[in-house]
């Protein structure tokens, strides 16, 4: 037996590998910007900043989309990952105020197949070019043993840049300032584990009954399909964003944690953001898990982003003109003196 062919018999194909690795040039060329030195294939990839930046700072994230690749796999939705990393790791650098300029996918699993990993790539691909950030490279891993056969995983490194006296870092947060949410478009790529445990989804149950579940229509949702609303996609907010980023003192990108975790990480000491919870409409997903899986109202709030995706504190004169600017955003709380960094939810 053949070195080669002793390593596929461990669980990874070289010669599969390599055929999957010479069709990534073509996908990462639709996502190329002027500023990329490299296309794939060397050790690492190449940007130049170049002289269009006065005092640049890069802003960098990673992150991945959990446990929702387990319903996009059991759904043969490959083709929605890469939205949904790519508009979690925009948002992640949005929130300081940062442009994207280039990414980098991680794919790691076991027994995907050549037209599998391709799907993920080019919905990478894809959802770069719509953002305008450059796909430098990436790297996929078969992992026999440590993920079971047909499992994988998704990660996702973005690098973007900020001016240095245009970073938003909250300190300018103050008592006044109004809280403006923008609506999200369903679970985005968190609270997954619990969603699927309450509604019975890639659970562990046969294939044939998460199919089934999937085409499920609860009257709540108004006759879409289950499967739909759970993969509707990571919603990025740079274009609504970056229009009236000068009128903003923070940005809240809501994701795990909810609203109790990531709003205070752009408080000052001191200041409390005060929710009026009815003052958007909670997504009927939400309530669907809420009532199958009798959650308490706060801990939603502690988990999912209950319609709103990302939240922004303006200063109580330039509120009516980001509402204008942003016709589906709504006035949701303000920004209170209180002792500590909080978050207080009113009307649950």
């Amino acid at each position: 037996m053949t070195e080669q062919r002793a390593y596929a018999a461990a669980g990874v194909d070289i010669a599969a590998r390599s055929r999957f690795a010479a069709g990534l040039p073509g996908i990462l060329a639709k996502t190329r910007r002027p500023e990329v030195l490299s296309d794939a294939g060397p050790f690492s990839g190449l940007f130049r900043l170049g002289a269009k930046y006065r005092d640049p700072v890069l802003a960098a994230s990673a992150d991945g989309i959990g446990t929702k690749v387990k319903v996009q796999l059991a759904a043969g939705r490959l083709d929605l990952c890469g939205a949904d990393i790519l508009g979690h790791s925009v948002n992640d650098i949005l929130a300081c105020g940062a442009e994207p300029l280039f990414f980098l996918d991680y794919i790691a699993g076991n027994g995907l197949t050549h037209e599998q990993k391709t799907t993920l790539v080019e919905g990478v691909a894809r959802a770069c070019a719509d953002a305008g950030c450059a796909l430098l490279g990436g790297e996929t891993a078969d992992m026999p043993d440590v993920y079971a056969m047909g499992d994988f995983d998704l990660a996702g490194f973005i690098v973007g840049v900020v001016e240095r006296d245009r970073i938003i870092d909250g300190s300018k947060v103050a008592a006044g300032d109004v809280l403006i949410g923008i609506p999200s478009s369903g679970l985005h790529t968190n609270g997954f584990s619990l969603a699927r445990k309450v509604l019975g989804i890639a659970d562990g149950e046969p294939d044939t009954e998460t199919r089934r579940r999937l085409d499920e229509r609860p009257p709540i949702l108004g006759g879409r399909a289950l499967g739909e609303a759970l993969l509707a996609t990571h919603r990025p907010y740079n274009r609504e964003i970056v229009p009236i980023l000068e009128r903003v003192h923070g940005i809240a990108h809501i994701t795990g944690g909810g609203y109790t975790e990531n709003v205070p990480r752009i408080l000052p000491d001191g200041l409390t953001a005060v929710f009026e919870t009815k003052a958007w409409p909670v997504l009927p997903v939400f309530q669907l898990i809420q009532q199958r899986g009798e959650i308490a109202p706060q801990e939603m709030y502690e988990v999912f982003n209950m319609g709103l995706g990302l939240v922004v504190m303006v200063a109580p004169e330039d509120a009516a003109g980001v509402l204008d600017a942003i016709p589906e955003a709504l006035r949701v709380g303000e920004i209170t003196p209180d002792r500590g960094r909080r978050v207080e939810l009113r009307g649950l």
